[in-house]
Protein backbone atom coordinates (compact mmCIF):
# COMPACT_ATOMS: atom_id res chain seq x y z
CA UNK A 1 0.00 0.00 0.00
CA UNK A 2 1.21 3.36 -0.93
CA UNK A 3 1.95 6.17 1.77
CA UNK A 4 -0.81 8.81 2.02
CA UNK A 5 2.16 11.53 2.20
CA UNK A 6 4.98 10.27 -0.20
CA UNK A 7 8.05 11.36 0.71
CA UNK A 8 9.15 14.67 -0.97
CA UNK A 9 12.58 16.30 -1.67
CA UNK A 10 12.09 19.81 -3.25
CA UNK A 11 15.88 19.23 -4.40
CA UNK A 12 15.42 16.49 -6.64
CA UNK A 13 14.72 17.30 -10.07
CA UNK A 14 11.11 15.68 -11.37
CA UNK A 15 12.11 12.86 -14.13
CA UNK A 16 11.14 13.60 -17.40
CA UNK A 17 7.95 11.24 -18.67
CA UNK A 18 9.35 10.09 -22.15
CA UNK A 19 5.99 10.76 -23.96
CA UNK A 20 6.04 14.46 -23.19
CA UNK A 21 5.55 16.25 -26.54
CA UNK A 22 7.45 19.61 -26.33
CA UNK A 23 5.35 22.63 -27.26
CA UNK A 24 5.15 23.18 -30.92
CA UNK A 25 5.22 26.55 -32.64
CA UNK A 26 1.47 27.57 -33.70
CA UNK A 27 1.24 28.79 -37.35
CA UNK A 28 0.00 31.92 -37.61
CA UNK A 29 -3.04 30.45 -40.22
CA UNK A 30 -4.17 28.90 -37.34
CA UNK A 31 -5.08 32.21 -35.80
CA UNK A 32 -5.78 34.97 -37.81
CA UNK A 33 -9.42 33.61 -38.40
CA UNK A 34 -10.19 33.73 -34.60
CA UNK A 35 -8.35 37.24 -34.77
CA UNK A 36 -11.14 38.38 -37.25
CA UNK A 37 -13.73 36.84 -34.92
CA UNK A 38 -12.35 38.37 -31.62
CA UNK A 39 -11.79 42.05 -33.63
CA UNK A 40 -15.77 41.48 -34.93
CA UNK A 41 -17.04 41.09 -31.24
CA UNK A 42 -14.96 44.07 -30.11
CA UNK A 43 -17.41 45.45 -32.91
CA UNK A 44 -20.48 44.25 -31.41
CA UNK A 45 -19.67 45.39 -28.09
CA UNK A 46 -18.85 48.91 -29.38
CA UNK A 47 -22.48 48.77 -30.76
CA UNK A 48 -23.86 48.07 -27.20
CA UNK A 49 -21.45 50.88 -26.33
CA UNK A 50 -22.93 53.21 -28.58
CA UNK A 51 -26.35 52.23 -28.24
CA UNK A 52 -26.42 53.27 -24.16
CA UNK A 53 -25.00 56.86 -24.86
CA UNK A 54 -27.84 56.74 -27.52
CA UNK A 55 -25.19 57.01 -30.82
CA UNK A 56 -27.63 55.62 -32.84
CA UNK A 57 -25.38 55.95 -36.15
CA UNK A 58 -22.53 54.45 -34.44
CA UNK A 59 -23.95 51.50 -33.30
CA UNK A 60 -25.45 50.56 -36.78
CA UNK A 61 -22.00 51.35 -37.88
CA UNK A 62 -20.69 48.77 -35.66
CA UNK A 63 -23.36 45.73 -36.29
CA UNK A 64 -22.42 46.58 -40.28
CA UNK A 65 -18.83 46.21 -39.09
CA UNK A 66 -19.40 43.04 -37.86
CA UNK A 67 -21.37 41.86 -40.22
CA UNK A 68 -18.59 41.86 -42.91
CA UNK A 69 -16.12 40.61 -40.18
CA UNK A 70 -18.58 38.05 -39.64
CA UNK A 71 -18.80 37.27 -43.26
CA UNK A 72 -14.98 37.11 -44.05
CA UNK A 73 -13.55 35.02 -41.09
CA UNK A 74 -15.64 31.74 -42.08
CA UNK A 75 -13.75 32.49 -45.98
CA UNK A 76 -10.69 33.04 -44.27
CA UNK A 77 -10.17 29.97 -42.28
CA UNK A 78 -11.46 27.32 -45.60
CA UNK A 79 -8.76 29.21 -47.95
CA UNK A 80 -6.01 29.11 -45.09
CA UNK A 81 -7.38 25.65 -44.64
CA UNK A 82 -7.32 26.46 -40.73
CA UNK A 83 -10.98 25.52 -39.58
CA UNK A 84 -11.64 24.53 -35.96
CA UNK A 85 -13.91 23.62 -34.07
CA UNK A 86 -12.45 25.99 -31.46
CA UNK A 87 -13.27 28.80 -34.20
CA UNK A 88 -16.58 27.60 -34.96
CA UNK A 89 -17.51 27.36 -31.27
CA UNK A 90 -16.08 31.37 -30.82
CA UNK A 91 -18.14 32.45 -34.09
CA UNK A 92 -21.56 31.00 -32.89
CA UNK A 93 -20.91 33.34 -29.01
CA UNK A 94 -19.98 36.30 -31.18
CA UNK A 95 -22.41 36.15 -33.53
CA UNK A 96 -24.64 36.16 -30.32
CA UNK A 97 -23.50 38.90 -29.14
CA UNK A 98 -23.39 40.74 -32.27
CA UNK A 99 -26.51 39.67 -34.06
CA UNK A 100 -28.58 39.37 -31.40
CA UNK A 101 -27.62 40.70 -28.22
CA UNK A 102 -26.76 44.16 -29.85
CA UNK A 103 -30.09 45.21 -32.05
CA UNK A 104 -32.37 44.00 -29.42
CA UNK A 105 -30.85 46.43 -26.88
CA UNK A 106 -30.57 48.72 -29.68
CA UNK A 107 -34.13 48.26 -30.65
CA UNK A 108 -35.31 48.70 -27.41
CA UNK A 109 -33.30 51.86 -26.46
CA UNK A 110 -34.14 53.57 -29.82
CA UNK A 111 -38.22 52.97 -29.61
CA UNK A 112 -39.56 49.43 -27.81
CA UNK A 113 -38.80 51.25 -24.89
CA UNK A 114 -41.85 53.64 -25.40
CA UNK A 115 -43.90 50.11 -24.49
CA UNK A 116 -42.38 49.44 -21.72
CA UNK A 117 -42.46 45.43 -20.35
CA UNK A 118 -43.98 44.42 -23.69
CA UNK A 119 -40.96 46.10 -25.74
CA UNK A 120 -38.21 44.52 -23.26
CA UNK A 121 -40.32 40.61 -24.25
CA UNK A 122 -39.88 41.72 -28.05
CA UNK A 123 -36.18 42.57 -27.43
CA UNK A 124 -35.61 39.19 -25.72
CA UNK A 125 -37.63 37.22 -27.94
CA UNK A 126 -35.56 38.58 -30.68
CA UNK A 127 -32.27 37.41 -29.16
CA UNK A 128 -33.62 34.26 -27.81
CA UNK A 129 -34.16 33.26 -31.23
CA UNK A 130 -31.04 34.30 -32.48
CA UNK A 131 -29.57 32.23 -29.78
CA UNK A 132 -31.49 29.51 -30.96
CA UNK A 133 -31.03 30.05 -35.01
CA UNK A 134 -27.14 29.67 -34.16
CA UNK A 135 -27.40 26.90 -32.04
CA UNK A 136 -29.44 25.08 -34.50
CA UNK A 137 -27.36 26.08 -37.40
CA UNK A 138 -24.56 24.63 -35.41
CA UNK A 139 -26.09 21.12 -35.11
CA UNK A 140 -27.09 21.06 -38.85
CA UNK A 141 -23.57 21.43 -39.56
CA UNK A 142 -22.80 17.26 -38.37
CA UNK A 143 -25.69 16.14 -40.59
CA UNK A 144 -24.43 14.20 -43.04
CA UNK A 145 -26.99 13.49 -45.14
CA UNK A 146 -27.97 16.75 -46.17
CA UNK A 147 -29.01 16.76 -50.46
CA UNK A 148 -26.62 18.91 -52.20
CA UNK A 149 -28.80 21.02 -52.86
CA UNK A 150 -28.99 22.53 -49.49
CA UNK A 151 -26.04 23.93 -49.19
CA UNK A 152 -27.15 26.66 -51.30
CA UNK A 153 -29.48 27.57 -48.64
CA UNK A 154 -30.33 28.31 -45.18
CA UNK A 155 -32.98 26.93 -42.55
CA UNK A 156 -34.39 29.76 -41.38
CA UNK A 157 -32.87 33.76 -41.88
CA UNK A 158 -29.57 33.72 -40.53
CA UNK A 159 -28.48 35.75 -37.57
CA UNK A 160 -26.04 38.15 -39.63
CA UNK A 161 -28.95 39.12 -41.81
CA UNK A 162 -31.37 38.81 -39.41
CA UNK A 163 -29.46 41.94 -37.28
CA UNK A 164 -28.92 44.10 -40.36
CA UNK A 165 -33.23 43.55 -41.39
CA UNK A 166 -34.56 44.39 -38.27
CA UNK A 167 -33.34 47.57 -37.97
CA UNK A 168 -34.88 48.51 -40.56
CA UNK A 169 -36.81 50.67 -38.77
CA UNK A 170 -33.63 52.97 -37.30
CA UNK A 171 -32.50 53.18 -41.12
CA UNK A 172 -35.67 55.06 -41.85
CA UNK A 173 -35.75 57.61 -39.49
CA UNK A 174 -31.71 58.27 -40.12
CA UNK A 175 -33.36 58.98 -43.97
CA UNK A 176 -36.24 61.56 -42.56
CA UNK A 177 -38.58 58.91 -41.95
CA UNK A 178 -41.13 60.44 -38.55
CA UNK A 179 -40.86 59.22 -35.56
CA UNK A 180 -44.65 59.16 -34.23
CA UNK A 181 -47.04 57.63 -31.11
CA UNK A 182 -47.33 54.61 -33.61
CA UNK A 183 -43.46 53.58 -34.21
CA UNK A 184 -43.19 51.70 -31.25
CA UNK A 185 -46.19 49.11 -31.80
CA UNK A 186 -44.75 48.67 -35.13
CA UNK A 187 -41.13 47.75 -34.47
CA UNK A 188 -42.50 45.62 -31.57
CA UNK A 189 -44.41 43.30 -33.89
CA UNK A 190 -41.43 43.74 -37.02
CA UNK A 191 -38.50 42.88 -34.40
CA UNK A 192 -41.10 39.23 -33.06
CA UNK A 193 -41.48 39.09 -36.80
CA UNK A 194 -37.68 38.79 -38.07
CA UNK A 195 -37.29 36.90 -34.69
CA UNK A 196 -39.33 34.07 -35.76
CA UNK A 197 -37.96 34.20 -38.60
CA UNK A 198 -34.86 33.35 -38.11
CA UNK A 199 -36.10 30.32 -35.95
CA UNK A 200 -38.87 29.11 -38.85
CA UNK A 201 -38.22 26.24 -41.18
CA UNK A 202 -38.46 28.88 -44.54
CA UNK A 203 -35.16 28.42 -46.71
CA UNK A 204 -33.46 31.29 -48.00
CA UNK A 205 -30.22 31.92 -50.47
CA UNK A 206 -26.72 31.37 -48.22
CA UNK A 207 -24.79 33.07 -50.81
CA UNK A 208 -22.00 30.96 -49.32
CA UNK A 209 -20.65 29.49 -52.55
CA UNK A 210 -20.72 32.69 -54.47
CA UNK A 211 -17.13 34.08 -54.83
CA UNK A 212 -15.60 30.93 -54.85
CA UNK A 213 -15.01 30.89 -59.09
CA UNK A 214 -15.42 33.95 -60.96
CA UNK A 215 -15.74 33.24 -64.24
CA UNK A 216 -12.43 35.97 -66.06
CA UNK A 217 -14.67 38.12 -67.97
CA UNK A 218 -16.84 38.90 -64.52
CA UNK A 219 -13.82 39.89 -62.77
CA UNK A 220 -13.16 43.19 -63.94
CA UNK A 221 -17.06 43.85 -63.57
CA UNK A 222 -17.46 42.72 -59.99
CA UNK A 223 -14.49 45.00 -58.78
CA UNK A 224 -16.23 47.77 -60.27
CA UNK A 225 -19.52 46.91 -58.79
CA UNK A 226 -17.77 45.81 -55.60
CA UNK A 227 -15.90 49.75 -55.37
CA UNK A 228 -19.23 51.27 -56.32
CA UNK A 229 -21.24 49.39 -53.84
CA UNK A 230 -18.59 50.52 -50.75
CA UNK A 231 -18.79 54.13 -52.45
CA UNK A 232 -22.31 54.23 -52.08
CA UNK A 233 -22.54 52.93 -48.61
CA UNK A 234 -19.74 55.29 -47.29
CA UNK A 235 -21.36 58.33 -48.86
CA UNK A 236 -25.11 56.93 -48.53
CA UNK A 237 -25.13 54.75 -45.70
CA UNK A 238 -28.49 54.48 -44.83
CA UNK A 239 -29.90 54.66 -47.73
CA UNK A 240 -28.10 51.60 -49.07
CA UNK A 241 -28.28 50.24 -46.07
CA UNK A 242 -32.80 50.68 -46.07
CA UNK A 243 -32.49 49.20 -49.75
CA UNK A 244 -29.89 45.89 -49.50
CA UNK A 245 -33.02 45.18 -46.39
CA UNK A 246 -36.04 45.75 -48.45
CA UNK A 247 -34.73 43.83 -51.45
CA UNK A 248 -33.70 41.03 -48.75
CA UNK A 249 -36.70 40.81 -47.42
CA UNK A 250 -38.74 40.70 -51.26
CA UNK A 251 -35.90 38.09 -51.76
CA UNK A 252 -37.86 35.58 -49.75
CA UNK A 253 -40.80 34.44 -51.26
CA UNK A 254 -37.77 33.87 -54.14
CA UNK A 255 -35.77 31.57 -52.35
CA UNK A 256 -38.62 29.88 -50.58
CA UNK A 257 -39.97 28.99 -54.25
CA UNK A 258 -36.85 27.90 -55.36
CA UNK A 259 -35.89 25.86 -52.42
CA UNK A 260 -39.14 24.09 -53.01
CA UNK A 261 -38.54 23.52 -56.70
CA UNK A 262 -35.40 22.27 -56.24
CA UNK A 263 -36.78 19.90 -53.63
CA UNK A 264 -39.41 18.21 -55.58
CA UNK A 265 -36.74 17.46 -58.27
CA UNK A 266 -34.77 15.98 -55.73
CA UNK A 267 -37.40 14.01 -54.12
CA UNK A 268 -38.77 12.99 -57.80
CA UNK A 269 -34.93 11.99 -58.66
CA UNK A 270 -34.57 9.71 -55.58
CA UNK A 271 -37.78 7.93 -56.63
CA UNK A 272 -36.84 7.73 -59.69
CA UNK A 273 -33.64 5.97 -58.40
CA UNK A 274 -35.10 3.54 -56.28
CA UNK A 275 -38.02 2.55 -58.55
CA UNK A 276 -35.16 1.74 -61.18
CA UNK A 277 -33.39 -0.33 -58.40
CA UNK A 278 -36.47 -2.67 -57.66
CA UNK A 279 -36.79 -3.08 -61.77
CA UNK A 280 -33.27 -4.23 -61.86
CA UNK A 281 -33.82 -6.71 -58.81
CA UNK A 282 -36.97 -7.65 -60.14
CA UNK A 283 -35.58 -8.43 -63.28
CA UNK A 284 -32.13 -10.69 -61.47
Amino acid sequence: MEPLFPPFDPDEKPARHPRVKQLRQIPIRLILPNLVTLLALCAGLTALRMTIEGRFPLAITAIVIAAVLDGIDGRIARLLRSTSRFGAELDSLTDFVNFGVAPALLLFVWALDETRSLGWIAALVFAICAALRLARFNVALDNPDKPAWQANFFVGVPAPAGALIVLLPVYLEQIGVPHGPWTAPVVLVYTVAIGLLMVSRVPTFSGKKLGARVARELVLPLLLAAVVLTALLLSYPFEVLTGVALLYVAALPIGWRTARRLSAAHEAAVLARAGAREAAEGRD
